[in-house]
């Protein structure tokens, strides 16, 4: 019975092919413009694919491949931080493949035994109102956001659900960590910084609204959603904070057991194509993970990004290992702590 449900939600989610193309399904948290973009290009280039889409939350993603791993739905994992891609290896979702653009990234958000790749690179940023906060007022650092100015100013994306925020959790408590490998310091700061946080936000429409309407004056969110919101009207401006930036390597990698693995391949090798690369960055805010693109041939913000940005030093395999229990200590222990009594 489960193996003839699972051909029905098939169906459903690919459609019968009656038009005679192959379908070629891709589960990703990237919002609906970019999938739109990526694919009318990718059908441009590949008229016998039909290519489908289901957007959903990163964690969301691995919960489905994990759910339909016995008959697998989706071809290719379209998106999300590395560390949940780890997750994905260890459950046995993914599947090796090297592609066509391997040798023009980095080598840190590529996955052992190649798994996955990096497709584009997701700074965090310290963003603010700037209908309420100047720019020379606005925190620059990481330690700046602990400050009086901006107690219960702080508007913060459910850690628990969000996997940039989670990054930005594992980067303070490693930080904190020194050659003691202690927690605790790294703690500290979140409980410090949950007694600043005005509310914590379900979603990210939910952070941009209550941002904009001034609910809250500054928050941690990362670079291509800001700038999405800025194109949109909201008054956001953003600093890259000084010490280091926590910049996620948003990964792809083909499913085990893809009914559909020539056409899956074409897909990841089309993502991280030049062409794919500037599409993203040109109309979707999207800082390509390629490092051989020429700063001429880039938009004038991803130029800006290179020149300004300092990447944090980050041990990802580290928050891969222990990001899980990190987020449950803190939801349990820390979460509504800070405040004074």
């Amino acid at each position: 019975m489960r193996a003839e449900w699972c051909c029905v939600m098939a169906s459903v989610l690919v459609g019968c092919g009656g038009d005679g193309r192959e379908p070629l399904t891709i589960y990703s948290p990237h919002d609906r413009a970019l999938l739109t973009t990526m694919e009318r290009a990718f059908e441009t280039e590949h008229p016998a694919i039909d290519l489908r889409f289901l957007d959903m939350g990163s964690q969301e993603v691995l919960d489905r491949l994990r759910f339909e791993k016995p008959n697998p739905v989706a071809d290719v994992w379209f998106g999300g931080p590395t560390t949940l891609f780890d997750r994905g290896i260890r459950e046995g979702v993914i599947t090796p493949y090297r592609p066509e653009w391997a040798p023009a990234v980095d080598t840190n958000g590529i996955a052992p035994g190649e798994f996955y790749w990096p497709v584009y690179r997701t700074p965090a940023v310290i963003a603010f109102n700037t209908a309420l906060v100047a720019a020379d007022r606005a925190p620059r650092d990481w330690d700046d956001v602990l400050a009086p100015a901006w107690r219960d100013q702080v508007l913060i994306r459910d850690p628990v659900a969000s996997g940039t925020m989670r990054a930005i959790w594992g980067y303070m408590i490693i930080r904190g960590m020194g050659a003691t490998r202690d927690t605790a310091p790294g703690m500290r700061w979140l409980r410090k910084l949950d007694g600043q946080t005005r509310t914590y936000a379900l979603n990210p429409a939910i952070l941009d609204q209550k941002l904009a309407r001034g609910e809250g004056s500054v928050t941690l969110w990362d670079l291509p959603d800001i700038l999405i919101a800025q194109a949109k009207g909201m008054p956001f401006g953003y600093n890259f904070p000084s010490s280091g930036t926590v910049v996620i390597n948003d990964a792809i990698a083909l499913v085990q057991g893809s009914d559909h693995l020539i056409a899956a391949r074409l897909f990841i090798d089309f993502a991280g194509s030049r062409h794919a690369q500037l599409l993203a960055a040109s109309g979707h805010w999207r800082l390509p993970a390629r490092r051989d693109l020429a700063l001429d041939s880039v938009p004038e913000w991803v130029a800006d990004v290179e020149r300004r940005m300092i990447t944090a030093r980050m041990d990802w395999t580290l928050l891969a290992a222990e990001g899980a229990n990190w987020m449950r200590y803190w939801d349990q222990r820390v979460r509504g702590t800070g405040k004074a009594p």
